[in-house]
């Protein structure tokens, strides 16, 4: 919305984040905030168009959340890569500030005593059935980058769809006044979704790796078509899945609005497929809507 973005700028501490941004609101401007873990690819950049296209200032934070890391899961492997996070930003000349804080400053009594967000039944199921406590972090630390940033926007990514629900539940639910909008999947040519962790397939995964979304968009066409018995189409997709190489966590079909299953639906309407599997080293996640 702003046409006269200045050059990109970091603030790497709680002080200079809220100085700038409240000289921004001293001039009634908008703020977005986009929150990543860094490591930023087109998918990532596409949150910012989109950010920049409803906010007059768009503040991206870069922070890596231990809170949302299980101890076998790969925290301390997750690509570190700010500089060139910030270069790229500056380069795409979208974003007014990246917001790179410590861990002692988002979490000062540490990540074992921190206070926490616990989320609803949602959280356990799908990607939290096999990610216990996950999206608990990852609503701990949305809420405190709020708090820290106290943005009128919002930005999140479809691909983390269940993340997505779950934050918007959030925040109706602790009345934060705070707009949440969602940005659609971008992908690969070959249809995979980007993902930071894409990175971690080797050659001849990254070939299979496209399997997954054309998997997802085969029960999409059985759905359309009236095909009723969600059981039967998942366990389908999920020995596909197996078939062509992957371990498959698993593949649903939920409601897009809350991801409740769609007990009793007579139409296909309203419906999302959503899936995870592994393959290799790299867990990868993918949603196609009815």
């Amino acid at each position: 919305m702003n046409e006269s973005r200045v050059p990109l700028q970091g603030a790497y501490t709680m002080s200079a984040i809220r100085e700038m941004v409240g000289s921004w609101r001293l001039t009634h401007q908008t703020v977005a905030l986009v929150p990543t873990m860094g490591n930023l690819h087109t998918g990532h950049l596409s949150l910012m168009e989109d950010a920049s296209s409803r906010a007059d200032r768009v503040v991206c934070s870069i922070f890596i959340n231990p809170a949302q890391f299980a101890p076998e899961e790969d925290f301390s492997l997750y690509p570190r890569t700010l500089a060139e996070d910030e270069a790229l930003l500056a380069e795409q000349g979208i974003v007014d500030l990246v917001f790179a804080p410590e861990e002692r400053d988002v979490y000062p009594f540490g990540v074992e005593n921190m206070v926490g967000v616990t989320m609803p039944e949602l959280s356990s199921q799908l990607c939290g059935a096999s990610r216990p406590g996950h999206f608990d972090g990852v609503a701990s630390v949305v809420l405190r980058l709020i708090n820290i940033v106290s943005p009128d926007i919002l930005i999140l990514g479809e691909k983390d769809y269940q993340q997505f629900v779950l934050l918007e539940r959030m925040i109706k639910d602790l009345q934060l006044s705070i707009q949440v909008e969602s940005t659609p999947i971008q992908r690969e040519k070959d249809g995979l979704a980007m993902s930071t962790r894409n990175q971690y397939l080797t050659a001849d995964e990254r070939r299979i790796a496209p399997k997954l979304h054309a998997e997802l968009e085969r029960v999409r066409n059985s759905l359309r078509e009236g095909d009723q018995d969600y059981q039967a189409v998942e366990a389908r997709a999920s020995l596909a899945l197996e078939t062509a190489g992957f371990d498959p966590d698993y593949v649903e079909v939920r409601r897009a609005a809350d991801l409740g299953r769609p007990n009793g639906m007579g139409s296909c309407e309203g419906l999302i497929v959503v899936a995870a599997a592994w393959l290799g080293r790299a867990r990868l996640i993918d949603n196609v809507r009815v």
